[in-house]
């Protein structure tokens, strides 16, 4: 079973099933994120859908890319975790499947390409209450917590 976070599904509501990848990117007590700004400013896992016939893998450094500009390396599956909700930027209903992955955030080469977004660096232990979803707060409060007992 597949932990849910965030409202559950409406009864009688069509969701499209959408796979995609997300990265915490742990650096010296940071993590990297995105604020994507359209409808409203949003902190998030830097990540997004998986293209059809894409691996996820290829789409976890493309959305890394896009959303921050920045390459990763070393990629581990970290967990999984799905959620429903309104994607207005697609005017779609979607079950998200969420894979998280942990990176090492190796170097930025660019601004991010993707609109309305910008690359933030937070402090490990806000980043827990400054992003947006609950999945994602779950999953930095999990790196957090083993990163502590290392």
């Amino acid at each position: 079973m597949i932990r849910r976070f965030g409202e559950p599904p409406e009864p009688g509501r069509h969701y499209h099933r959408r796979p995609g990848v997300y990265a915490l990117l742990p650096r010296n007590g940071q993590f990297l994120l995105t604020c994507q700004y359209d409808p409203d400013p949003d902190i998030q896992l830097p990540g997004g859908g998986i293209d059809p016939g894409e691996s996820p893998l290829p789409a976890l450094h493309r959305e890394v890319h896009e959303e921050t500009g920045w390459s990763i390396s070393t990629p581990q599956k970290f967990g999984i975790f799905r959620r429903f909700v309104y994607m207005p930027e697609y005017d779609l209903w979607a079950e998200k499947l969420c894979h998280i992955y942990v990176a090492r955030p190796v170097q930025r080469i660019a601004p991010p390409r993707e609109k309305n977004h910008e690359a933030i660096w937070t402090d490990a232990s806000d980043a827990v209450s400054q992003l947006g979803n609950p999945g994602d707060r779950f999953f930095a409060a999990q790196l957090n917590r083993l990163k502590q007992h290392r």
